[in-house]
């Protein structure tokens, strides 16, 4: 007796081979009625692959999430992963609710009463970089993912999972192939006191010139606190400083890099007629003047997005669970990257 096949099936219900494989898959698209008529058939021809019931479906019970973020519009970086997790959590029957903070706190300043109103049952924060903030947060009674945090907090002082980009062995391997390309005097900016991540950038490029053993010029360097919204003008005025620009900089974001490109755009003569090596740090598409110019870590969002979500959902369902700390690796993208220049 030959081997029964889907397409048997199908023929003995007046079906279509589609219909059995979605059935066989668990696909939607079938209803129940069918899905039975197709199983019932199947054992009755002794079809050999007949998969196994489903398991319920566990806590289905609607849930809302707070997404507690600041300047939620800020770039495309955040949008991609905000729609990539409220697309995972509706999966799970879980809604996600904005809930926009500012980017720098106030005196006097207290958080959307929803927060404490037992209607939100979770919450992830990103995009916010204030350390009284993110301590206020903290302590909200909720399962809580942070993606990054301020340095001043690290992991063990957070009641909540922390999901970080890593950057220390990422901006390492970058500033290692610069100067592999002989280049010796190189420079890093980027505000190390912002976030987490910049500051393990920071540390990946000091690492990187000491096992070289290069020294780390510091005027060549700029790792202080810069204000959201004046970030152009600094770095504009620190880069007017230096006589003598360096033979390269590794910028702690492509948002650096993008300003970067502006000033030299700008700034006739400047870095000169061979240009300056520049690297950064996310694989953002959004700055057309650096797009597929510089050596960076690119960083897939979308898949960060789904990071996000799977964690929320592990922590409302298991919010006694020890908190957990998790790196997310980039991948490294290797380019000329020489900007400005004739």
């Amino acid at each position: 007796m030959s081997k029964i096949t889907m397409q048997d099936i199908a023929d003995a219900l007046g079906i279509s081979r589609v219909t059995v494989w979605k059935v066989f898959k668990n696909q939607s698209g079938v209803s129940d009625s069918l899905r039975e008529n197709v199983l019932n058939k199947a054992r009755e021809l002794g079809y050999s692959k007949i998969p196994l019931p489903a398991a319920p479906a566990l806590n289905m019970e609607e849930k809302t999430v707070s997404l507690i973020i600041s300047r939620p519009d800020s770039s495309t970086f955040w949008t991609n992963i905000i729609h990539q997790m409220a697309q995972d959590l509706s999966c799970h029957n879980i809604h996600m609710l904005y809930t926009c903070v500012p980017s720098a706190y106030t005196e006097g300043y207290v958080l959307p009463s929803i927060l404490e109103s037992g209607d939100v049952q979770g919450a992830v924060i990103l995009n916010v970089y204030d350390e009284t903030l993110i301590r206020i947060i903290n302590e909200l009674p909720l399962p809580k993912v942070f993606l990054d945090t301020v340095p001043q907090l690290d992991a063990h002082m957070l009641h909540g999972d922390l999901i970080l980009l890593e950057g220390c062995r990422a901006i390492y391997q970058i500033t290692e192939s610069v100067i592999a390309r002989g280049l010796t005097r190189l420079g890093f900016i980027g505000d190390i006191h912002y976030a987490r991540t910049n500051a393990d950038r920071y540390k990946g490029f000091c690492q990187c010139m000491a096992d070289h053993c290069l020294d780390i010029d510091s005027q060549c360097c700029f790792t202080q606190r810069i204000g959201i919204f004046s970030y152009y003008q600094v770095l504009c005025d620190f880069l007017d400083s230096l006589e003598t620009l360096p033979e390269a900089f590794i910028c702690a974001s492509d948002y650096i890099a993008h300003f970067l490109q502006r000033y030299f755009q700008e700034h006739e003569g400047r870095p000169g007629p061979d240009g300056i090596v520049v690297t950064g740090y996310d694989g953002s598409r959004e700055y057309s003047n650096i797009d597929g110019l510089i050596t960076t870590a690119s960083v897939r969002t979308g898949q960060l997005g789904k990071r996000l979500a799977m964690q929320a959902v592990y922590r409302m369902e298991y919010a006694d669970a020890p908190y957990e700390a998790a790196y997310i690796q980039p991948e490294i993208v290797y380019r000329r990257s020489v900007l400005g220049g004739a």
